[in-house]
Parts: structure tokens; C-alpha cells; sequence
């Protein structure tokens, strides 16, 4: 018994057309992955901004008490321990300056970086992540987030 053409037709799809829609399938979701993850760095680099401005909000109060900001030795870790060692906070608070007691990590997990005096702020302090390659400079998402880059985001 024979088949019709239009009979053979109606069976399924033939194995070349299920390849072309898993590689039609494939290259979309190359496309829509390329695009979320972008947006996932450039989140990245947006929340080192504005940790960085927070940060930079809480070491002012640390001043405003303290009459100057934590050494470099003192570090970031003076916003939630008191510090030894000189300066000598003057009206240190109690419960520090971080909630939580914990200094936050920068969005890529390492610690921010901190001086004071500060090389590209010299009458106060430099506070900064080193960017996604944890590396000194870089560009794009590899650039160092800093107090004294521009204010905006993914610039210098």
C-alpha cells in the first residue's frame, strides 16, 4: 500500500526542521542572554557607585564626630570597631557608623579599597573598588569605581 504525498506530510516534522527551530531557538536565547547579562554588569558597576557614595556619606559623619577621618592603617574597619592607634577618635559612637556592624563587600565580593590622605583627594580620603578584574585601572566593567571618577555610572 502506497502513500500519498499528502498523506506523508501529515506523519511529523522531517529532522531538518526540527534542527532549524532548535538553532533558531539557540541563537535567540544567545541574544537574550548577551542582553541580561550586560545589564547584570552594568547593575554591577551601578550599585559600586552608590555603595560608594554611602560609604562616603558615613565617613563624613565619622569626621563630623571624630574631628578627621580614619587613617589608612585604620581603614574601613573604623566605621564599625573603634579604632587603636593614632588618630584617636575623639566622640567615637558606641554602636559605630554601620549598621550592622559589617563593612559591605563591593558588588564583585572584595573589599573597597580606602586612603586617607587620598591621592586624587588629598584634604580628605580616596575610597574605591577595584572593578570587576580586581585589578588596578581597566576599562569598561573592569574600571576602577572611585570618589574621585566622574559621578557618571561605567565612567573612569
Amino acid at each position: 500500500m502506497e502513500t500519498s504525498p499528502r498523506h506523508r506530510r501529515s506523519r511529523g516534522f522531517t529532522l531538518i526542521e526540527i534542527m532549524a527551530v532548535v538553532l533558531i531557538i539557540g541563537l535567540l536565547g544567545g541574544i537574550v542572554g548577551a542582553v541580561v547579562f550586560s545589564q547584570v554588569d552594568k547593575a554591577r558597576v551601578n550599585t559600586a557607585h552608590a555603595q560608594v557614595k554611602q560609604l562616603e556619606s558615613v565617613l563624613e559623619f565619622y569626621r563630623m564626630d571624630n574631628a578627621r577621618y580614619p587613617s589608612s592603617e585604620q581603614g574601613l574597619q573604623a566605621l564599625v570597631r573603634k579604632p587603636s592607634g593614632d588618630p584617636q577618635p575623639r566622640s567615637y559612637r558606641p554602636e559605630g557608623y554601620l549598621q550592622g556592624g559589617v563593612v559591605p563587600k563591593d558588588p564583585w565580593g572584595e573589599d573597597y579599597q580606602y586612603r586617607s590622605p587620598g591621592e586624587h583627594n588629598p584634604y580628605s580620603f580616596d575610597l574605591w573598588s577595584l572593578g570587576a578584574d580586581g585589578k588596578p585601572g581597566g576599562d569598561g566593567n573592569d574600571a576602577d569605581v572611585g570618589n574621585w571618577a566622574s559621578d557618571e555610572p561605567g565612567k573612569g
